[in-house]
């Protein structure tokens, strides 16, 4: 164990995934040269809540990430309880209670003794026609509530988390949390932290901002990539926790990746809206002051974090079923190719049309075509010259399956009837659209349960307060002018950038590698010059508007991207649906400087 007596406390926490899908060597290395308290996992994220529900609408005793217990946790519980860790992830999905029960089976098979607590509360499905009654309308983009729901969550705290280990937990599930909960849940509960400790919650909010996102934080889609080593061996992070609310972020000696002021900046900016008013169950917190001190190779000390108090309301999340989309991918080859795939997607949209017609079903309900390798996502800032590979992703959606399946079906024929060039379609795949709604409910109005050892116990809500208003606004634009110059340099010469998908919408922080150039990307990057350069992705071939947020302590610039994502994570048809390229794409922004620096620059 990490702490012993005598000396300071410290936690130290180890970032095992970001992701359903996550590496199946984290747990290894972490527990092979981590020497952690705790290691945590994070499961979950809108687009994978609708796969849960999907799965249990199809078996009622599903609904979790089986990952947990076949590749995560299950095959390393004997070390786990050598080690004695704690353990705690969101892997319950919308059904905690049956991986708490499958987990305690398999620790009883294998003669062990942890005892497992899970976390529920925050499943709204029983609710919904009280939800639509009261008009809920989706916080970002102002539609109606939906019909047809897969899921529906509200995003919970860490104290509930807390709470299962004051009672003796060593294994916590939990469902819909905050995905920072699963690192501040542990330190509520090591440090004695309250509710009213608003500084040291949004502090362990932000080292949960850090760790559980695993290998991100610790050199995964860093700007600098050259400089990463051994991508195949990348260390995931180790939070090393201070009660004072200070972290060192770390990883494993001996192992691949990077922590560095610039990987933990990128990270503590992913998919932050406002770094100064970043809104979360327990704590309203400001990272804008943020302080970041390299102690040495692969430690980065993180301090600064402050707090508001709570909101009175949860995010909440509900996932429908969007129809049926087909998906398929035409690799074309060839001088034009883009050109010959931009024909071959219009004439094989008309001829499913027909089809559907035929068969008496109505039209699609969007048809696109993607053009991979076209540069397409970059819009008027696209390299010219075009390639001679394309990979035609060709969507359509449709309200029946049948309608989609027909435009599966029918694709196949501009392999030998259309393009020239056209060759074995890579991929084609039906599956069931799920759309995202999200709105806020009041936290009088959700009820947190813990159950540990067949007992069920309430968890009291930090209630807060009416979100009235932000901190005060610092603007992320320099009053200074631009330099009396006319020479420019790229972007990724003065900055590191990050981007991450918020629903509809994404963001994109552009961080000073030093201090004295965030005077020059404050005066080039304007909210209007940002929404031009991406302009391709907004309404109606307008620019999206821009907000733009200041984060003086880590000298950069947070920018929210509106309306440029359509669908979110899980409807939009765009190559990057993610929105991790949209960083990429503004590296070639071209930002004023002294023609002095351009030159020392080049």
């Amino acid at each position: 164990m990490a702490s012993n007596a005598g000396v300071e406390k410290v936690i130290r926490i180890g970032g095992a995934t970001a992701s359903l899908a996550d590496s199946a060597l984290s747990v290894p290395q972490l527990l092979a040269g981590g020497a952690l308290d705790y290691l945590v996992f994070d499961y979950l994220a809108e687009g994978s809540m609708g796969i849960f529900g999907r799965m249990q609408a199809a078996a009622p005793t599903a609904g979790y990430a089986a990952n947990f217990l076949t590749i995560h946790v299950g095959p390393h519980l004997e070390e786990i309880a050598k080690q004695k860790l704690k353990v705690v992830a969101n892997a319950g999905g919308v059904n905690p209670a049956g991986l708490a029960a499958a987990l305690q089976a398999m620790i009883a098979e294998k003669g062990l003794s942890l005892t497992v607590a899970y976390v529920e509360g925050d499943d709204l499905r029983g609710r919904v026609d009280a939800l639509r009654t009261a008009g809920h309308r989706d916080m970002f983009i102002d539609t109606e509530f939906p019909d047809n729901i897969v899921s529906a969550n509200a995003y919970l705290g860490a104290f509930p988390v807390a709470a299962a280990l004051a009672k003796g937990a060593d294994i916590v599930i939990t469902g819909r949390v905050v995905d920072s909960a699963v690192v501040l849940g542990p330190l509520i509960h090591e440090f004695g932290w309250k509710t009213t400790d608003l500084d040291l919650l949004a502090a362990g909010t932000l080292a949960g901002h850090l760790l559980e996102c695993g290998a991100q934080v610790s050199g995964g889609t860093f700007t600098d990539w050259r400089d990463v080593p051994d991508w195949a061996n990348i260390g995931f992070p180790i939070g090393e926790c201070h009660a004072d609310g200070s972290v060192v972020i770390t990883k494993p000696e001996g192992t691949g990746g990077l922590v560095s002021i610039g990987t933990v900046s990128e990270q503590i900016l992913y998919e932050v809206s406002d770094p100064a008013d970043y809104i979360v169950a327990d704590v309203r917190c400001d990272f804008s002051d943020v302080s970041l001190e390299q102690l040495g190779p692969n430690r980065v000390r993180v301090t600064g974090a402050r707090g508001r108090m709570a909101t009175d309301t949860y995010k909440a999340c509900i996932t429908f079923d969007g129809g049926w989309r087909t998906v398929a991918y035409q690799p074309i080859i060839g001088e034009d190719a883009a050109g010959k795939a931009q024909r071959q997607a219009e004439a094989l949209f008309a001829r499913g049309r027909q089809l559907l017609s035929i068969n008496n079903l109505p039209d699609f309900t969007r048809t696109e075509a993607v053009l991979i390798g076209g540069e397409a996502s970059f819009g008027a800032h696209a390299i010219p010259g075009g390639g001679r590979e394309i990979i035609c992703k060709l969507v359509v959606d449709h309200p029946t399956q049948q309608g989609a399946g027909i435009f599966a079906a029918e694709q196949w024929a501009g392999i030998t009837g259309m393009s020239v060039g056209t060759s074995i379609n890579l991929a084609t795949q039906v599956t069931p659209m799920t759309g995202v709604f999200l709105f806020l409910i009041n936290k009088s109005d959700v009820t947190a349960t813990m159950t540990i050892d067949g007992t069920t116990h309430d968890v009291p809500t930090v209630l807060g307060k009416p979100a009235v208003g932000r901190p005060p606004q610092r603007s992320a634009m320099s009053t200074t002018e631009k330099p009396d110059s006319d020479v420019t340099v790229d972007l990724v010469k003065l900055a590191w950038v990050r981007s991450g998908d918020k629903g509809h919408l994404f963001n994109v922080a552009a961080i000073a590698r030093k201090a004295e150039y965030l005077k020059y990307l404050q005066a080039s990057l304007t909210p209007k010059a940002v929404g031009e350069w991406y302009q391709h992705l907004g309404p109606n071939g307008h620019p999206p508007k821009v907000e733009a947020f200041a984060a003086p302590g880590l000298k950069a610039i947070n920018f929210v991207v509106h309306e440029a994502l359509t669908g979110g994570i899980n409807a939009s048809t765009a190559l990057d649906s993610a929105a991790k390229g949209m960083g990429q794409m503004l590296l070639r922004f071209p930002i004023t400087v002294p023609a002095e620096l351009a030159h020392k620059l080049t």
